[in-house]
């Protein structure tokens, strides 16, 4: 076989896959805020407002969602940006729509793997604003673990 191809199909590709998904969601970074209509300038007026009022969570979260559908719709693992909004307070419902699934498919999806990194001993202790919305998706058993 030419070396060309053999090295093709024998070269491990694992670091360059990372480094290819971690640059993918830089850029969605990006184009989010673009989307969102940009950032004001630091020290600016706009800026200031946003510093200091509602208007800077909610653009975050906006943007935040926006990248989350980039994230999703590229194919890269949306995992971090689910505990990224989940870490805001955002709702399944909300990242559901965003998903353009159900709530509860949203959940099923991510739910347990967002609940174990964010409270990873299991003692219901969530570390920020997580959004207390999902008592009627847990299982029968008492918890989505």
């Amino acid at each position: 076989m030419d070396r060309f191809l053999e090295t093709a199909l024998t070269v491990d590709v694992t670091s360059a896959a990372v480094a290819a998904a971690d640059a993918a969601v830089n850029e969605a970074s990006r184009q989010a805020d673009l989307l969102i209509g940009g950032r004001p300038a630091p020290g600016s007026p706009e800026w200031a407002a946003e510093q200091e009022g509602a208007a800077g969570r909610q653009r975050e979260i906006a943007s935040q969602l926006v990248h989350f559908r980039i994230v999703l719709a590229s194919g890269v693992d949306p995992f971090g940006s689910v505990v990224g909004l989940r870490r805001w307070g955002v709702t399944w419902e909300l990242i559901a729509r965003a998903a353009g699934v159900s709530r509860q498919a949203a959940h099923e999806r991510w739910g347990r793997r967002v609940l174990e990194t964010l409270d990873p001993y299991g003692t219901g202790e969530l570390g920020g604003p997580v959004a207390d919305d999902e008592a009627d998706l847990r299982t029968a058993d008492g918890g989505s673990r």
